[in-house]
């Protein structure tokens, strides 16, 4: 039987398991990726495991998250990571060079490899014919110390495309269609492959734009196949060398099915406060906007940019609007600017900021309160954007600029002017943005670290017995952003966990943090719904609630991401066995699981005692045995420093 583009890519990669849904696989990891949000304890984790040099093909330290340099700290952590690619044999890409993503993508990426990294947004590779995998900063430097990567078996999910997207509508608009048919988790446990003839109208960067999202679907991974757009693409940038063909073979099959027809797709948004909240935008047109932000990895191309421009040539943003434009990579803001178009989005009021993140991870570009934001990023969780009371939503380019001329939320095709037809150029300046590894043996052997860079903590091994109370409950969709924020107040602490830990569970409740360090050396329970932990990688999410004592997460379902996070680092990620028992637990309930060890050996529920209440439920955790070593050995950096030290 053939193969379809995930099956080729898995199983050229298999170093363990068997590829059977459900079932943990080890895969080779060819390449990893790093941005500086999460590689500062990468790097910390490989001091402390004594490694001398990468043993991937393809390792990448970037700096594109904390660019805004408010005081010491986040200059000190690029001179660290800057010391680090030197010591252990990275790739650097150094603050103003761009976002992780496209970067990789023009100067790194390679179609049939595997990607590793320490960011959800990882899975953008995938447009290359990469199987391109987001996951946490440990797992990561496992991947550099050249160990396989773990997942479970993933479905794989066959979307087919057809037609031709008509005017006014662009590759954001395809992903999300698959946010409105299918929400945040709808991706949860699955590859998703797109294919079909509609495919051969689009861009390498605009499968970029729906591979990117995928996260945003809670897939493994989103696949496209490497084909003469892929070829051409390598062909702009140099790298026509690093091209080869990957696609499915014909009679190939499908775990799951979907089919999108291009040419029927409409303008659509994301409201707040999840980009699985998709309307047409018509359905909301109207409404007054403050701010339009085009840019981040969501919509990173040059394209994106260009045909902002090309729509607002001659004319101007309204006043009471903020038109900020994040260019994505040194290389594009050059071409932005020897083709023309920077100077139209200029003269348009346009505000140009560094390339990097920046308002998409929260530095900066915070919008006005209660006030509306209309943003080319992937995600508009609760207080993201910087401001706690935002109303961030999520569109094309198309309609960012198309609303930011009016003043208000606007359907493109409602501008009554021709849509304008970006070609795609068949030459580009060429921007060396990367500094290569050092040779072996010449690199720098010690890391420079500033005074906010602390040691990683110390975590216990797994306790027998766990009585606590629980801090708090919470519902449905928590994302990692709520449990750990991002924004230019904290991620400066991203390499200092006593203090970070000072923000963890802020947005849900101010006083978390006091309430869990009264508990912290006894111990506290954290309950959820359906679909907790979504969103950002940052394992800092995990290691925050495990510092301040949380010993077990009990939930209705986990993304994928945060639920082996919370494993790696010591805290048993339970389900509810029967979600009615959700209802059963009020905040402040007394907890108790007894015999914890023994109890995890002998199936796959485990009895919890609700002591406020007097009663029990039973819970779940289908752990692998390679993730139980973890939860007993306290974390995995426990179980990592045991075999390399």
């Amino acid at each position: 039987m053939g193969k379809n583009v995930a099956q080729k890519l898995l199983e050229s990669h298999l170093v363990e398991g068997k590829m059977v849904v459900g079932q943990e696989i080890g895969l080779r990891i060819d390449q990893t990726l790093c941005q500086d949000a999460t590689g500062t304890m990468v790097m910390l984790e490989l001091e402390a495991m004594g490694l001398k040099r990468a043993k991937t093909e393809v390792s990448c330290q970037y700096v594109d998250h904390n660019i805004i340099q408010n005081d010491f700290k986040n200059p000190d952590d690029h001179l660290f990571l800057y010391s680090a690619a030197q010591k252990f044999g990275l790739w650097f890409s150094k603050a103003g060079n761009g976002v992780s993503h496209p970067v990789h993508m023009e100067k790194l990426g390679k179609p049939g490899k595997t990607l590793l990294g320490s960011d959800s947004h990882t899975c953008a590779g995938g447009s290359l014919g990469m199987l391109a995998m987001g996951t946490g900063g440990l797992e990561v430097a496992l991947a550099i110390a050249g160990e396989p990567f773990h997942v479970k078996m993933p479905q794989i999910m066959g979307v087919k495309l057809t037609g031709k997207l008509p005017d006014w509508v662009s590759a954001k608009d395809v992903i999300l269609e698959m946010l409105r048919r299918h929400d945040v988790a709808g991706g949860v446990g699955k590859i998703i492959e797109y294919y079909g003839p509609g495919l051969d109208n689009l861009s390498a960067m605009d499968r970029h734009v729906i591979a990117n999202m995928g996260a945003e679907l809670g897939a493994t991974a989103s696949v496209f196949p490497s084909d003469k757009e892929t070829k051409r693409f390598m062909k702009l940038h140099g790298r026509e060398a690093d091209w080869v063909e990957l696609k499915a073979d014909p009679g190939c099959t499908y775990d799951l099915h979907d089919e999108i027809d291009l040419s029927k797709l409409e303008p659509l948004i994301a409201c707040p406060s999840s980009p699985g909240n998709v309307v047409t935008v018509r359905e909301v047109a109207g409404k007054p906007i403050f701010q339009a932000m085009i840019g981040s990895s969501a919509n990173p191309g040059m394209r994106d940019f260009a045909i902002a421009g090309m729509i607002i040539e001659g004319q101007k943003s309204q006043d009471h609007v903020s038109l900020d434009i994040n260019p994505t990579s040194r290389q594009i803001l050059e071409n932005l600017t020897s083709f023309g178009y920077l100077s139209s989005l200029i003269r348009a009021g346009g505000r140009i900021h560094q390339a990097g993140c920046n308002g998409c991870i929260g530095m900066g570009q915070a919008p006005a309160t209660g006030k509306i934001s209309l943003r080319t990023n992937p995600r508009n969780f609760p207080g993201r954007s910087g401001t706690k009371e935002d109303q961030v939503y999520l569109c094309s380019p198309e309609t960012a600029i198309a609303s930011a001329m009016t003043g208000k939320i606007t359907d493109p095709r409602d501008l009554k002017m021709k849509y304008p037809k970006y070609k795609e150029p068949t030459k580009i300046e060429l921007v060396d943005e990367l500094t290569p590894p050092p040779a072996e043996g010449k690199g720098t052997s010690e890391l420079i670290m500033g005074p906010n860079i602390k040691p990683l903590p110390k975590f216990d091994k797994l306790s027998q017995h766990i009585e606590g109370p629980t801090l708090l409950k919470m519902g449905n969709n928590i994302s990692t952003d709520e449990i750990l924020p991002a924004g230019t107040k904290v991620l400066p602490f991203r390499s200092n966990i006593p203090e970070i830990s000072k923000f963890t569970l802020a947005q849900v409740d101010e006083n978390y943090y006091d309430r869990a360090m009264k508990h912290q050396k006894t111990g506290s329970f954290l309950v959820g719904g359906h679909n907790y932990g979504q969103g950002s990688s940052r394992e800092h999410a995990a290691i925050a609630p495990r510092y301040l004592g949380v010993k077990a997460v009990i939930a209705k379902s986990y993304a994928r991401i945060h639920r082996q996070n919370l494993i790696n680092f010591g805290i048993l990620a339970l389900t509810f066995s029967d979600e009615k028992d959700y209802d059963s637990i009020d905040q402040e309930d007394i907890l108790e699981i007894k015999n914890v060890e023994e109890n995890l050996a002998k199936g796959t529920e485990i009895e919890v005692i609700n002591k406020t209440k007097g009663k029990t439920f039973k819970a779940t955790h289908n752990f692998t045995p390679r993730e139980l070593t973890s939860i007993k050995a306290g974390s995995l950096i426990n179980v990592a420093l045991e075999k390399h030290s």
